[in-house]
């Protein structure tokens, strides 16, 4: 049986970094981070660039859980409403899966000093500090396990590998 990490979160949370940590320490993984189905100059957010990457991903991770060569498939995206997830897991073939859903939860402090971080190393644009922090309370109401992401992401990774 196969494994389904789903590790959502606010941008600058860490979900990558995290993902790419468990990527390594798992056997026969695969990683897709969900900004890469949608990375566009300029990016656009309208109803058909919506459909566009959330078939996109589905594509993708059905290919995953239908090649052998993969056990466990890793994917990091923001998946900030249930509506998000709950269309995602719909539209996937998990019949013979462990779907596993995880929040990185972290204090607006901790979001905000990484952010200003990726800021002035000219990773991010500025107005993504107000955007991020604006959805850190919407993670709470998700029907998802609640992942401390201020802990290293070694210990992040583990614990989330070994739930």
């Amino acid at each position: 049986m196969k494994t389904l990490f789903l590790i959502g979160g606010t941008m600058g949370v860490g979900k990558t970094v995290v993902c790419q940590k468990m990527n390594c320490l798992l056997n026969n993984s695969v990683f897709l981070d969900g900004d890469w189905c949608w990375h566009a100059d300029p990016f656009q957010v309208t109803d058909e660039t919506k459909n566009m990457v959330m078939d996109n991903i589905v594509h993708l991770l059905n290919n995953f859980i239908h090649c052998s060569a993969y056990e466990n498939i890793v994917f990091g995206w923001v998946m900030h409403r249930q509506d998000v997830i709950d269309d995602l897991l719909k539209r996937l073939d998990a019949r013979h899966c462990i779907v596993k859903v995880f929040s990185l939860i972290c204090d607006e402090n901790t979001l905000r000093e990484r952010l200003q971080k990726d800021v002035a190393n000219g990773l991010r644009a500025a107005d993504v500090i107000e955007r991020s922090i604006a959805r850190l309370p919407l993670y709470q109401r998700l029907n998802t396990v609640k992942i401390d992401a201020t802990k290293s992401i070694d210990d992040i990774a583990k614990e989330i590998i070994a739930s």
